[in-house]
């Protein structure tokens, strides 16, 4: 039972209206070792901190499954995703993913694909006097993981628009809501046809590509996905990459804010480029937090919580936290030369075991990718025009609200050799 305490109000409206900043507030104004409160009417709990990742990710303590939100799942996840699965089913499933999306000859072949499609772009934006680099990296993201998954494209740019609507739209009501669902409708319905051609012989699927493997896959209960959930979990490896088109602009911004750090990026320093995609994801707005619920009655460092209690484990708050981070709020690259972070210190996308537990199967491709986008974009020469280049934290999903424009893009004789030697 919870000791006698003043009766919780619901924080839905201060999470709309404070979005990222929402926890860290509360846990600045609190000395207890949980920040408790309601959400949606319901009792929640919020940790953070490495001890805090083990905690929430250990299924004794906490499932996935029953604490994702409908509306999260028919935008984002999709009905019958991975993310809704725990324990066996969710291991076997979670294998799929690991065999398409950890291995260094996987990861090397995506960034491969996408940097082709990377190279393409440039040349046109040269011919244009002005581009938006949020949408020109969803497009050429799109086109990378779609040739590298096997999954044909007729119109690239409709489904670079899908993919970004899901994302855009998962965690706020109203018209970027009700396209994130439309958008999901229809590439659900676009890739379950897809699968069913696949299956019927009248499409071929690459050997062992993502299209490949969803449609061969056996799940716990040895038989296979149904076109629908095939479809599902299509989306879930080709719309995260496509995500990662948040981190790009991201990157740009910082490379405008602090124009120091462009020439060591752009230089050959892969150390000094995988340094720049960690402080990437750790100082810029991606995932909030993540949620669960507790399996039974547990304790966290003496304070008790109750079955069923909705627990929040606060993702954009620990990559801020001056406790893990010397300046938290500065840019500096640096911080992750002198060390590489830990597996459950840096956690943008979620923390835990990949094998065994429900971290982001796409983490080594989203740093691989940005660890080879990041020195591209430092050595295009381009102008940032005047523009709205603010960060709302109320917004979730956050992003740069221009887009950030660029213009005047340049690609340096010098920076060709570079490209093709990246390549």
């Amino acid at each position: 039972m919870l000791p006698s305490r003043a009766p919780l109000v619901d924080s839905s409206l201060a999470l709309l209206a404070k979005g990222y900043a929402w926890l860290p507030d509360r846990r600045r104004r609190t000395d207890q070792p949980v920040v408790r409160t309601r959400v949606m009417g319901q009792h929640a709990v919020a940790l953070q901190g490495p001890e805090a990742v083990r905690f929430f990710y250990d299924e004794r303590h906490v499932e996935r499954r029953t604490a994702l939100p409908g509306p999260v799942l028919s935008t984002l996840f999709g009905h019958g995703a991975v993310h809704t699965l725990d324990g066996k089913a969710h291991r076997v499933r979670k294998q799929m993913f690991l065999s398409l999306l950890t291995g260094p000859e996987a990861v090397a072949d995506l960034v491969g694909r996408v940097l082709a499609a990377w190279d393409e772009a440039v040349e046109s934006w040269s011919r244009r006097p002005s581009v938006v680099l949020f949408d020109e990296a969803s497009h050429v993201l799109t086109r990378g993981v779609c040739r590298w998954a096997g999954v044909p494209l007729e119109d690239a740019d409709s489904v670079a628009r899908d993919l970004v609507a899901m994302v855009d739209g998962f965690a706020t009501p109203g018209p970027r809501h009700w396209r994130a669902r439309h958008a999901r409708d229809r590439s659900e319905a676009w890739l379950g046809r897809l699968v069913e051609a696949v299956r019927a012989g009248t499409v071929t699927a690459p050997a062992k590509s993502a299209l490949d493997v969803m449609v061969r896959h056996r799940d716990a209960d040895g038989r296979p996905l149904d076109p629908g959930t095939a479809a599902v979990e299509l989306l879930n490896v080709i719309r995260p990459t496509v995500a990662v088109s948040w981190f790009v602009t991201y990157a740009g911004h910082a490379l405008h804010r602090r124009p120091e750090i462009r020439e060591r990026l752009a230089g050959d320093d892969p150390a000094y480029a995988v340094a720049f995609a960690h402080e990437v994801r750790r100082f810029y707005p991606f995932a909030p937090f993540i949620g669960g619920r507790a399996v039974t009655d547990l304790e966290w460092r003496g304070e008790p919580i109750p079955a069923g209690t909705l627990i929040l484990l606060d993702l954009y708050g620990q990559n801020h936290d001056p406790g893990l981070w010397d300046d938290p709020y500065l840019f500096d690259p640096r911080r992750f030369l002198e060390r590489a972070p830990s597996r459950d210190e840096l956690v943008p996308q979620g923390g835990g075991d990949r094998a065994a537990g429900h971290r982001c199967p796409g983490e080594d491709a989203t740093i691989a990718l940005l660890q080879a986008l990041g020195p591209r974009l430092a050595r295009l020469d381009y102008r940032v025009p005047e523009q709205d280049l603010r960060i709302p934290l109320n917004r979730i999903p956050s992003r740069v609200r221009s887009g950030l424009v660029i213009e005047s893009v340049r690609v340096p004789v010098s920076a060709h050799g570079n490209l093709s030697a990246a390549g």
